[in-house]
């Protein structure tokens, strides 16, 4: 008896949640992003990207329109905190799409999830909900932070370097950076410098590395950081002398700014605007034309963002009442992903190929990453074990 009361108790709370979602006639996505500050650009991307998908999708999903409000977290966890409740208690969104950075979707991933609705991250991709604390209402459609930068310590096992130097930002994608890059590097790390997100001036790391004579330098740091540390590297001389393999640090959201300084420089990636498909080169053509920019990994994980949640909603035929079936629809992940083969792990990271990518020139003048050679095929994260399947 107290089973068939709790089972009745519990199709009843589901029935009051999914009230809203049946009556809402349009589809709601909320994307909260950086758009100020040293990450603007990156967040930039991403909006541009998921609205480019929403445009090639007739505005339309399972039949109804799609709105979509798009807030500004500033990079800023306590901000976006606020933001994320706006867009779900008075936007009612149906959909959280963000954010850029690992230390925000760590602020807002419990507001969202426990408000059972569902957080798609285009970006971040912290370990820490890959394993024991996977949640069925999160999926990411970028990586598993560690895998990214597990691609420079392969790397730099495969060619043999014994010394190696490490500089990342100091939070939970840093430290990510330095698990991923620990995987499959066996050699020395000489030194793992921490700096304040937000770090701009590099000159007293640069002398250390000059000093120190690693055989590489690794790092990850993102948007206007990477912009600096690029351009300070390369006017130090070190670039002529020191291997600089870098995770988003040298991409299409920080050239326009580096330019020739990062060209011949190594990135890690599970994407570059060359991948060769039918899709990837439709979706390069048509950002580039809308944007007048090259698009970056953020951009085209946002608009793959948006065609996995379209088809979720598609094959319910716009009826998002059941939370279950939503979930489930999201974990089939039946869309044509710009990067070629996609699929869920049980924790509801990716499964795809890594690449290491390098800078180059293009005929046009425009300077965008191209893949040198692909390091890992179907890769899923190694925390997904820990997940007790969705």
């Amino acid at each position: 008896m107290k089973k068939h009361l709790k089972l009745a108790a519990f199709a009843a709370l589901m029935s009051a949640t999914a009230m809203p979602a049946l009556a809402q006639e349009k589809i709601k996505v909320g994307v909260i992003v950086s758009l100020s500050g040293a990450g603007a650009v990156l967040g930039q991307q991403a909006r541009d990207g998921f609205n480019l998908a929403v445009k090639d999708l007739g505005g339309k999903m399972g039949g109804k329109d799609v709105e979509v409000v798009v807030v500004d977290d500033e990079l800023k966890p306590d901000v976006a905190v606020t933001k994320v409740k706006g867009l779900l208690e008075r936007d009612k969104v149906d959909f959280v799409v963000g954010p850029i950075f690992s230390n925000i979707l760590q602020a807002i991933h419990k507001p969202v999830t426990e408000n059972k609705t569902f957080l798609i991250s285009p970006n971040a991709g912290p370990s820490s909900y890959a394993g024991k604390e996977c949640n069925p209402y999160f999926y990411v459609t970028s990586y598993q932070n560690d895998q990214i930068h597990q691609i420079l310590g392969n790397v730099a096992q495969k060619r043999g370097y014994k010394k190696i130097y490490l500089i990342t930002p100091n939070y939970q994608a840093g430290k990510d950076f330095v698990a991923g890059v620990k995987m499959d590097f066996k050699g020395d790390i000489v030194e793992e410098s921490y700096m304040p997100l937000g770090t701009l001036d590099f000159q007293a790391e640069l002398s250390k590395i000059a000093s120190m004579k690693p055989d590489a330098v690794l790092t990850f740091m993102p948007g206007g950081m990477g912009v600096n540390l690029v351009k300070q590297y390369k006017q130090a001389g070190l670039l002529d002398r020191i291997p600089f393999l870098s995770t988003f640090t040298v991409d299409e959201s920080t050239l326009p700014a580096q330019q020739d300084a990062a060209i011949g420089m190594f990135g890690g990636s599970n994407w570059a605007p060359n991948l060769d498909n039918a899709a990837n080169k439709k979706f390069v053509a048509e950002y580039e034309k809308a944007y007048n920019s090259v698009p970056a990994t953020y951009a085209f994980q946002a608009y793959d963002a948006a065609l996995l949640i379209n088809s979720a909603v598609s094959s319910l035929k716009g009826d998002l009442s059941d939370k279950t079936k939503v979930a489930a629809a999201l974990r089939k992940a039946d869309f044509p992903s710009i990067r070629g083969g996609f699929k869920f792990s049980n924790n509801g990271y990716p499964i795809q190929d890594f690449y290491l990518t390098k800078v180059a020139k293009r005929a046009d003048g425009k300077f965008q990453t191209e893949i040198a050679e692909k390091v890992f095929t179907n890769y899923a994260d190694r925390y997904a074990k820990d997940c007790a399947a969705q």
